[in-house]
């Protein structure tokens, strides 16, 4: 595994945060962290917890509370026919979540249809269970949605599972209920797997929220992913969930989670506890100001960059995904061949603006520069300013 792993790509996300630390005063719209605080119903479950000693081993596959409410969430909120509590498991975060399904579902050269562009650690993930990412593509013609035409040409005979990842980092597409009974549909047909990433549940602009779970027949086939970072503002605390009705892939995965951290944090898991018994009004309170935000930072690309880059506000998550004008040339002498990182690194050292360059994301991704508009307002403002200043 140690040398297999030498062909598994690191996320430029990485490299991106690397640079960042060595930049004085930086704007750090590279990571897709918001800057809200966690609620009070965390942290105060979480200081309880502390002095109630809850610092010990627990059930590899969650602590009961927490469990019988995510089943419960996934049942009202989700509309997934959830059989039990058993069926849910908690993971150290959605990337934990991830890399564990993907060990507990995929064999060496099954291929997964992934989004392009779309998040690193879906195609590293996939490639790390020595499988095969294979990418279809978002369209930005369609709102960053897909083309299940296209999709449907690319199933072979070795293709195991769909990945979608609604709405989308990084382009803040949000899958429309058609697109989701076609590619439920195109499941169904080729007897395939779903995956379905829905981190960004509670941060959608425009349209709606569906779990591809909840519609008629793809719960037994469907692994949903969810984390508490976005919705709760605890990136850093680590805490996801996964909900598998098969029985046979769940044991699969709860081996995963115990070789991979014997059990998610206990005191995490009573943060969790907290926040969904909390009042669940900052979730709207957070997607309001997130939407202020949105408007903020594209008013401000148009008045400082408009003749740089283009691009729609997104209709979930909160990523502005822009596109480069192609007359545009790194004044840098060092730039690089791909623009998008020439773009990246141009911002990084001449405006110290962080930026993550759309190539990560896959080849569809090139021409194409990610930032985070979820930082606060004045860091906001302090970029498009300093964007202003070098792009003039």
């Amino acid at each position: 595994m140690s040398a297999y792993l030498d062909s598994v790509p690191f996320s430029g996300i990485i490299r991106i945060r690397d640079m960042m630390y060595t930049v004085d005063r930086p704007f750090r719209l590279d990571q897709g962290d918001v800057s809200f605080d966690a609620p009070d119903s965390v942290k105060d479950a979480l200081i309880k917890g502390v002095h109630e000693n809850r610092t010990h081993y627990v059930q590899t596959t969650g602590i009961p509370p927490l469990l019988d409410l995510l089943t419960k969430k996934l049942r009202d909120k989700n509309r997934i026919p959830v059989g039990s509590a058993d069926e849910v498991m908690v993971t150290s975060g959605g990337i934990h979540g991830l890399f564990s399904l993907c060990h507990g579902l995929l064999e060496p050269g099954d291929e997964v249809l992934v989004p392009n562009p779309e998040w690193p650690p879906a195609q590293g993930s996939v490639a790390c269970a020595r499988a095969v990412p294979v990418g279809y593509p978002l369209h930005e013609s369609l709102g960053w949605r897909p083309d299940v035409d296209e999709m449907r040409r690319l199933v072979t005979d070795k293709t195991k599972a769909i990945y979608v990842n609604s709405p989308s980092n990084p382009t803040g597409g949000v899958l429309t209920r058609k697109d989701l009974e076609a590619i439920a549909a195109l499941a169904q047909e080729k007897n395939l797997w779903v995956i379905s990433d829905e981190a960004y549940e509670d941060v959608v602009f425009e349209g709606e929220q569906i779990s591809i779970a909840s519609l008629p027949g793809m719960y037994e086939r469907t692994i949903p992913l969810y984390t508490f970072s976005k919705t709760y503002a605890i990136t850093g605390l680590r805490l996801g969930y996964i909900a598998v009705q098969d029985p046979t892939i769940r044991e699969r995965v709860r081996k995963m989670l115990f070789y991979t951290v014997s059990n998610t944090s206990s005191l995490i898991q009573y943060g969790g506890v907290g926040g969904l018994l909390g009042s669940q009004a900052v979730i709207g309170d957070f997607c309001t100001e997130l939407r202020a935000r949105r408007e903020l930072f594209y008013a401000g690309v148009r008045d400082a960059a408009s003749h740089v880059f283009s691009g729609e506000p997104p209709a979930g998550a909160f990523y502005a995904f822009l596109k480069i004008d192609p007359s545009w040339r790194s004044p840098l002498p060092d730039a690089p061949a791909s623009r998008s990182w020439a773009m990246t690194e141009f911002l990084i050292k001449k405006g110290r603006i962080g930026c993550v360059p759309g190539v990560d994301f896959g080849p569809a991704g090139e021409d194409h520069v990610r930032f985070c508009f979820a930082r606060d307002r004045a860091e906001l403002s302090g970029a498009l300013e300093q964007m202003r200043a070098i792009l003039k």
